[in-house]
């Protein structure tokens, strides 16, 4: 994570310097190699500055919490996920078991 940040960085330091976009983009590629990030990220990140935003934080999101972050759900799921070889079914039955409608566990 703290690659990207880094790469926020340097593309919010680019936008104040009234550089371009796509500038801005390969010079985090030559210096981060494949841990750079997308050109489509950067240009977001270009326009998230451009519109106003100064934080190079991720944004708050806002939507359903997870629920299997838990020391005891995260207990269970792995209790559960080791009754059987069949990923489906333990799927199925993790996501009953953690009353939820969907399991992200795999």
């Amino acid at each position: 994570m703290a690659v990207v940040m880094d790469q926020r960085i340097c593309i919010k330091f680019r936008f104040k310097l009234n550089k371009i976009a796509a500038e801005t983009h390969r010079m985090p590629k030559e210096a981060f190699g494949e841990q750079a990030l997308s050109q489509a990220r950067t240009f977001e990140w270009f326009k998230c500055f451009k519109d106003g935003q100064e934080s190079v934080e991720n944004y708050k999101h806002s939507g359903r919490p997870s629920m299997c972050t838990t020391p005891e759900m995260m207990a269970k799921v792995c209790e559960l996920s080791q009754k059987t070889e069949d990923r489906l079914t333990t799927k199925f039955v993790i996501a009953l078991d953690c009353h939820t409608d969907h399991v992200n566990a795999f």
